[in-house]
């Protein structure tokens, strides 16, 4: 369907009835008005010179165009093609009006974009019908224009607003999953991904790998150092896990004060040794001065390993506590180190 002009779509009484003549001579306006004098829902506007039809039917906005076919200097066959690449007009049925009666001239009106075809001058009640027949037809398809293009708009504003909605549940959901220090995924959500992922590394019998990670003397380094400097130092250690710990399948997380976390699905127990021995490495190059265990000390952490090929048996927890007991043994053998637990 062609844009109809937002002008004419003020036109949305159905039964409208306007009527734009066009005709070089007066005395067929004053015939066509005597012949609609009785229908006082036709309104009829005149216009003698066809150079000006199109600016005329711009200005009174017509339903029907009734127009005579040969007038001088510009006929009608040029001045449909004017209406029909003029946005305002294109769309506006139009009439030819004429003295010729033969089918070859009939045919070229309606090839050239006309809408009927009257023979100069018709009985005063076709020509009445004529004309409300072609408006109603206009401003049917005005209204159902105008319909559409409110349609349109509402889509639209239904799709912005729920892309608004969805980006707002998305931040609001990160901000439910995030840890406020850190940035990294916090306790809660830790707990609801590693469940979600036991249960599917089950279902597809594959291996799940758990990192615990802590913070060595990181009580001391509170003590020594302050609480901001603290958080400073857990945030580093956190742009550390993010810089180490890269595959979007995996989760990092702080699981709790200086203990940090990170669940690997479907990786095995010498990969995620071979990342944590990575995260280990590139936390002690950020060189967070530290006065424990020794005075030139830097910031350090412990990592405890366990792997499991789960079944829908056994709990995740059991992944946590070997973990934790692989984190157990290398805070037991002098931190700064990575351990894999295994029963």
């Amino acid at each position: 369907m062609d844009d109809i002009p937002d002008q004419l779509l003020l036109n949305t009484d159905i039964d409208s009835v306007i009527v734009l003549l066009v005709d070089d001579q007066p005395m067929i306006d004053e015939a066509v008005r005597r012949n609609l004098a009785g229908e006082s829902d036709i309104e009829l506007h005149y216009c003698a010179d066809a150079m000006q039809a199109v600016i005329e039917a711009e200005k009174i906005k017509p339903t029907v165009i009734l127009q005579d076919l040969v007038m001088p200097g510009f006929d009608g066959f040029s001045l449909i093609k004017d209406y029909k690449v003029n946005r305002c007009t294109r769309n506006i049925p139009v009439i030819a009006l004429s003295t010729k009666e033969d089918p070859a001239t009939k045919s070229r009106a309606f090839e050239a974009g006309y809408s009927d075809y009257i023979v100069k001058l018709p009985d005063p009640i076709e020509l009445a019908a004529r004309l409300r027949y072609h408006s109603r037809s206009f401003n049917a398809t005005t209204q159902l224009d105008r319909a559409y293009r409110a349609l349109r708009v509402s889509q639209q504003q239904l799709l912005d607003t729920n892309l608004f909605l969805q980006r707002a549940n998305n931040k609001l959901q990160r901000l439910i999953n995030s840890d406020g220090l850190t940035g990294l995924s916090n306790r809660r959500h830790f707990d609801e991904f590693l469940e979600a992922e036991w249960r599917r590394v089950s279902s597809e019998h594959l291996e799940i790998s758990l990192m615990m990670i802590d913070v060595d003397f990181f009580k001391l380094f509170n003590d020594s150092f302050g609480h901001l400097a603290g958080d400073e130092a857990l945030r580093c250690v956190a742009s550390a896990m993010r810089e180490t710990i890269t595959n979007e399948n995996y989760l990092s997380a702080r699981y709790g004060g200086e203990e940090f976390a990170a669940i690997l699905p479907g990786t095995s127990s010498h990969e995620t040794k071979v990342i944590a021995e990575k995260l280990r490495e590139n936390v002690e190059l950020l060189n967070i001065p530290h006065n424990s265990p020794h005075p030139d000390s830097v910031v350090t952490v412990s990592i405890g390993l366990a792997t499991f090929a789960p079944t829908s048996l056994e709990s995740s927890k059991l992944l946590i506590e070997f973990a934790d007991k692989g984190l157990y043994l290398a805070k037991g053998s002098g931190r700064n180190q990575v351990a894999i637990y295994r029963e």
